[in-house]
């Protein structure tokens, strides 16, 4: 068994590749199946954009983009350093991660494709449910699901609660580009 997460920015890129390694097949889809055999899709999506947003804004502030279970860092790309709050950054990251998720739906109602849909907060709150359900889809044992534990933790704190809250509060006036 074998998983991919695609993000949206890297989509074109891995049709380009996959287009060179599977030539004249007539779509995406079946150039998947060609590359990586029979293939469930998990639209993974998150319906708050703000909080989306916030946590992709922070991140790139901070460099701190995965921590660990137990608290420690994961995945540092900078050195640390404190997050800026700005509505108009927010307000663009919202505008293009909702862009994004309305592509995804646009490409796999065009490749004829029911994926698993999976909201970012129903993983979070019940990662044994959601990794169950997706077992089942495949046609394996869900038991095994009980044996997970996730391996990071959340990073939203009460600045990012904060920066939601000030951003929703402040609406359209508040923003500066």
């Amino acid at each position: 068994m074998f998983g991919l997460r695609l993000m949206r920015k890297s989509f074109d890129f891995l049709m380009e590749q996959l287009d060179i390694l599977c030539p004249g097949l007539a779509n995406d889809a079946e150039r998947f199946e060609m590359a990586f055999g029979r293939t469930l899709y998990i639209h993974l999506t998150r319906s708050d954009k703000v909080a989306q947003a916030v946590s992709l804004i922070k991140a790139s502030q901070t460099g701190l983009w995965h921590l660990a279970s137990d608290g420690s860092e994961l995945e540092r790309t900078a050195p640390p350093r404190p997050p800026s709050y700005n509505a108009g950054e927010i307000a663009r990251n919202v505008a293009e991660l909702t862009a994004h998720d309305e592509e995804w739906v646009r490409w796999f109602e065009r490749e004829r494709i029911d994926p698993v849909l999976v909201g970012y907060d129903v993983l979070s709150d019940d990662p044994k449910g959601t990794v169950a359900g997706i077992l089942n889809r495949l046609g394996l044992d869900a038991a095994a699901a009980r044996e997970i534990s996730p391996g990071v933790a959340k990073l939203a704190d009460e600045t990012s609660r904060a920066w939601i809250e000030r951003y929703r509060a402040e609406g359209a006036q508040g923003r500066t580009d």
